[in-house]
């Protein structure tokens, strides 16, 4: 009886939010540290033996001149896209988190940077707790990635991953998923949020130790972001986030940390039979010559990082049937549409008071270079006017409140993938042409730009109003 008494004393009951990983000791619809709603999970925390506080080596300070620099080493994949988003291959010893959708294809990913990398020389242990072992060399036949330095190990037990990892020479590590994994250390269930710190605070303690690169799959929640804790996005060094539409074959991989790179470039895949083959030529992905020359359509000029690429900007107006004209925006910011309008009717004399106003970005592409505002006014304008845009011109530049064209970054770079492509010219600031050279034209106000870049022709009536 007193021994069932002292169980029960050490065990007690928390609500946990699986957004940011804070704590209360009762139930609440708001998250009172993040004010995340209906987050907050029941947990069962248990005091079991508690162990040393330290293990191994004690560290002791150092002074910061006395330390000496250390060049990390980096693995080339052989997977371009994914080398451009990690800044170049895969730092030796880096732990990075790889976040998508079910079925985008993040297994299939991960099994043919393991094929890559096993070609190369290094030894992978692919943990796989989702699959089977069949299942796994079943889709690795199919992609073409068998190869006899990819260990699979399947289990979801902390322990057994971790002595496997130790015991062999594996120099790489894959985790799939990490919510699977559980630790016999926490009587919570596996895929709660301290089920998942735990094991990933775990996984990186004995990769950092050994000089192991990790690369640990995440499933998102219904708002997109990676399921668990924030906390695990400040252990990892990288944060990957591979995005996509289930009825399109075009995969993105954006990086939305990264302590070693850029978390500004893109990577872009298809999905094919034979797996995911990289899209080096993104413009053409996001760009259909055959709607160039229609009203309310510009073709822009972005940037993702150091990579310049053209987008289709699609914007459709028509007369308002309800009290309030709607505006709708897919693939940008949906705030920058209100404010780009409001320049329209104050400094172009345009009247969309009562027009409906919807712009679309096409192919999937999220838009958050400033440089696309020109491109959005023009495809407005020329929707509203029913004239095409001049055959062969691209855009890009950013509009102020006062209807003036800002400078843009590398618009060299823009203008020659613009070039490379067979198009005429890249409009935009005049500062930004004036540097450029040949096929920039520039323009200093919004309403010159209108006026020159839009064709005489009109596909049917209406006037500018």
């Amino acid at each position: 009886m007193r021994l069932v008494r002292s169980i029960l004393a050490r065990k007690r009951t928390l609500f946990v939010c699986n957004e940011c990983g804070g704590d209360a000791a009762g139930w609440s619809g708001k998250c009172p540290h993040c004010g995340a709603w209906n987050t907050m999970v029941e947990e069962v925390i248990a005091k079991l033996p508690g162990k040393p506080l330290s293990h191994g080596l004690i560290s002791l300070p150092v002074p910061l001149t006395e330390i000496t620099e250390v060049s990390g080493e980096r693995l080339v994949t052989g997977i371009g896209e994914l080398d451009r988003v990690l800044g170049g291959g895969v730092l030796r010893g880096s732990v990075n988190l790889i976040g998508g959708e079910p079925g985008i294809g993040k297994s299939t990913l991960m099994l043919q940077l393991s094929s890559e990398l096993a070609r190369r020389g290094e030894k992978v242990l692919y943990a796989t707790g989702e699959e089977s072992p069949e299942q796994v060399a079943g889709r690795a036949r199919r992609i073409n990635s068998l190869q006899d330095n990819i260990i699979i190990l399947a289990a979801t037990d902390l322990d057994t991953v971790l002595n496997n990892l130790v015991n062999s020479d594996c120099t790489i590590v894959i985790i799939d998923s990490i919510q699977t994994l559980y630790s016999a250390d926490l009587s919570s269930a596996p895929g709660s949020v301290s089920q998942v710190r735990h094991c990933t605070a775990e996984l990186i303690r004995v990769c950092k130790a050994r000089r192991i690169s990790a690369f640990i799959v995440g499933h998102v929640t219904k708002t997109g972001s990676l399921a668990g804790p924030k906390v695990l996005e400040h252990l990892v060094d990288s944060v990957i986030y591979f995005e996509g539409e289930g009825d399109r074959l075009y995969r993105l991989l954006r990086a939305a940390k990264n302590r070693f790179g850029s978390t500004n470039e893109l990577g872009v895949f298809e999905m094919t039979k034979e797996g995911l083959k990289s899209i080096s030529e993104v413009s053409s992905y996001f760009l259909r010559r055959d709607d160039a020359c229609r009203a309310g359509t510009v073709i822009t000029a972005v940037m993702e990082g150091t990579r310049p690429f053209l987008v289709e900007v699609q914007a459709l107006t028509s007369t308002t049937r309800y009290g309030y004209p709607q505006r709708s925006v897919n693939g940008m910011d949906s705030r920058r549409l209100p404010m780009l309008l409001a320049v329209l009717e104050k400094r172009c004399g345009m009247d969309l008071g009562n027009q409906d106003v919807y712009v679309n970005v096409a192919g999937g592409a999220s838009l958050t270079d400033p440089g696309a505002d020109l491109g959005v006014c023009l495809a407005v304008a020329s929707s509203r006017l029913e004239k095409p845009v001049r055959e062969g011109i691209t855009v890009s530049s950013e509009i102020g409140l006062g209807g003036e064209l800002r400078p843009v970054t590398h618009f060299d770079l823009r203008l020659r993938e613009v070039l490379c492509l067979g198009f005429t010219g890249l409009a935009g600031a005049a500062e930004d042409a004036s540097n450029a050279g040949r096929g920039a034209e520039g323009f200093s106000n919004l309403i010159d730009s209108i006026g020159s870049l839009l064709s005489s022709r009109k596909e049917k009536g209406g006037d500018w109003l």
